[in-house]
């Protein structure tokens, strides 16, 4: 089959502004397999209630500044289809016939269930909607009858529990949906400022689109090799914060240079933040400004969004009327 003919499917929970962690995690692909494949890409709003259901008053402006970001970082929204989960509310209908056939032992072995519920101890998450996320996730992917969901090799495991749900309600009422399948996506490690994994839990990151001014301030705190004490010192490359952006951003040229000038002391680490901050904020310019367009007439998110909303719907329809046709609940008398 032609891959342009065939369905990915990925969806991202709103939590405000991408940051480079989001970037090179997901959304750079993205962009590069709108160009491959029938793509639909979601803003996970009903997913963020799973454990922010306390207080959901942040997600509308959450969405907006994500699809926001998601555009002027390349995504085509006449290549791809991109759309707000809620605005489509077969998910709803399809997680709540698929919760009707998934056994409750299914989803209590999922290894990140326990695991967020110790990582989130200030938030109550003993509701059915954190439990069942799994579920919606499933729901998520099948309702578009995708073939593949873009993943990373650690994260495989992820889409087991969605093929095994396929394969009991497609044993129950015959093949209604495709298997989906994981698409190995290059995902590089992305560390934080301070060395962990970037992320706005630990208040370490670099938004995609933050200010030159925000970027050198923040490359400045970078924690750098710990056993560098003077300027003077031999550094090594391969422990310093540093050095794991210019192999994200930089040219071999500059790589290979800053490796030997690091090991040789030749440059310190303060000229290296400089100079870091100004590759990264040349590289992200052109996504800057893309921003600043898009803030200055907001509607291109909305209209965005209206606009893939319909075309999500009319795809989810058509996968609905199979789903009730073959669990005999169709009442085609009442169409």
């Amino acid at each position: 089959m032609n891959s342009s003919s065939q369905i990915v499917l990925s969806g991202l929970r709103p939590t405000g502004r991408v940051h480079l962690g989001n970037y090179f995690g997901a959304v750079r692909n993205w962009v590069e397999l709108q160009d491959r494949y029938r793509c639909y890409y979601f803003v996970a709003d009903w997913h963020a209630l799973t454990s922010d259901y306390a207080d959901p008053s942040k997600v509308r402006q959450a969405t907006f500044d994500a699809v926001a970001d998601y555009l002027a970082a390349g995504m085509d929204p006449e290549k791809a289809t991109v759309f707000l989960q809620s605005d489509v509310k077969e998910h709803a209908e399809l997680h709540l016939l698929l919760s009707m056939v998934t056994p409750l032992p299914w989803l209590e072995r999922v290894p990140t269930f326990k695991d967020q519920q110790a990582q989130l101890e200030d938030k109550d998450l003993n509701t059915y909607g954190f439990l069942g996320y799994p579920l919606l996730q499933t729901a998520d992917i099948i309702l578009y009858r995708a073939a593949y969901v873009p993943v990373g090799e650690d994260q495989a495991s992820h889409l087991e529990l969605s093929r095994e749900i396929v394969r009991r309600f497609n044993n129950f009422y015959g093949p209604v949906f495709p298997e989906p399948q994981p698409l190995f996506t290059a995902t590089p490690k992305v560390p934080g400022l301070d060395g962990r994994k970037m992320s706005k839990s630990y208040g370490n990151t670099i938004g995609l689109t933050a200010s030159a001014d925000e970027i050198r301030a923040l490359v400045s705190t970078m924690f750098t090799d710990p056993n560098r004490v003077r300027r003077s010192d031999p550094g090594n490359p391969d422990i310093c914060n540093l050095f794991q952006f210019h192999k994200l951003f930089s040219d071999d040229a500059t790589i290979a240079r800053v490796d030997h000038e690091c090991r040789t002391a030749q440059i310190g680490c303060v000229q290296d933040k400089r100079l870091l901050a100004d590759i990264i904020i040349e590289k992200l310019r052109p996504i800057r400004e893309r921003r600043e367009e898009i803030d200055r007439n907001p509607s291109i998110v909305w209209d965005t969004l209206r606009e893939g909303g319909k075309r999500a719907r009319e795809r989810a329809g058509e996968t609905m009327a199979s789903v009730r046709d073959a669990m005999k609940i169709g009442f085609p008398e009442l169409r």
